[in-house]
């Protein structure tokens, strides 16, 4: 029986498992899917044990996107471009890293049917998915992205990505369209300390958490008056991305899918 993870730091609030063994269930895969807390100095040996097979393939989350990439023999356009790799597969002996985050982003964003092209998209956070939303985010086209991190030099790294960034310190909000919490505040019901009040109505609130269902950010933005989003939809489809990436099988997604994630 095959075995597939997803590793992160922290990970206890990963809904990724209950998603991919419902697949592997539903496509009569023999196969397992779990989490795993690792820390750093254990990425090596896991990476490892994919490469000699013992696992056949995992997921990759906070704080591992970039962490795993040495370890890897090569990667796909996407994640080299991003440098951010959050699916893991073994491909004709070889530990390919992929970036499915890019496609569940892309794929959620679309779903909500709010135009993006020429709009101003304020990002918050600088960590490991913000380099694929960003790619996202210039392939709908949009005018000006704009980092703000609690960390200015993380930000400033991302500009060796992507050179037309803009920089905004932390505080600091002038008008956008879209607001974008990529930081982790919320997973453990934090507040992010900034006053949204002078972005007005009719924005999108977006957070790329998607459990809890409801964060202190996206309450914030209903009270606004704007539209809010969590990352429920862009956690499915990169889950479909990789899942077709191992299996080469593209599983069902629809309202089961939702309801099976919101029961847990």
């Amino acid at each position: 029986m095959k075995k597939f993870f997803v590793i992160g730091n922290p990970i206890a609030h990963s809904l990724s498992p209950i998603l991919q063994n419902h697949w592997l269930k539903e496509n009569n895969i023999d196969a397992t899917y779990d989490k795993i807390k690792l820390e750093d100095l254990q990425i090596k040996n896991f990476i490892r044990d994919i490469k000699d097979q013992k696992i056949a393939g995992c997921n990759v989350t906070v704080p591992f996107k970039k962490t795993v990439i040495p370890f890897l023999d090569e990667l796909s356009p996407e994640a080299g471009l991003t440098q951010s790799v959050n699916t893991i597969t073994f491909d004709s002996g070889n530990l390919v890293g992929h970036n499915t985050d890019i496609a569940g982003f892309y794929t959620a964003i679309k779903k909500l049917n709010f135009a993006l092209e020429g709009k101003k998209v304020l990002i918050l956070g600088a960590g490991g998915v913000v380099p694929s939303i960003i790619f996202a985010l210039k392939n709908m086209h949009v005018q000006e992205i704009t980092i703000s991190n609690r960390t200015r030099e993380k930000a400033e790294n991302l500009r060796l990505l992507f050179d037309d960034l803009k920089i905004l310190e932390w505080g600091n909000l002038t008008d956008f369209n879209m607001v974008i919490n990529a930081t982790s505040l919320g997973l453990n019901n934090e507040t992010i300390n900034l006053n949204f009040s002078s972005l007005g109505q009719d924005k999108l609130f977006y957070d790329v958490i998607y459990n809890p269902y409801e964060t202190p950010f996206l309450k914030m933005g209903r009270k606004l008056g704007c539209r809010t989003e969590n990352g429920k939809t862009m956690f499915v489809y990169q889950a479909l991305e990789a899942f077709k990436l191992w299996h080469k099988i593209e599983p069902k997604v629809n309202t089961d899918t939702y309801k099976l994630l919101d029961n847990d």
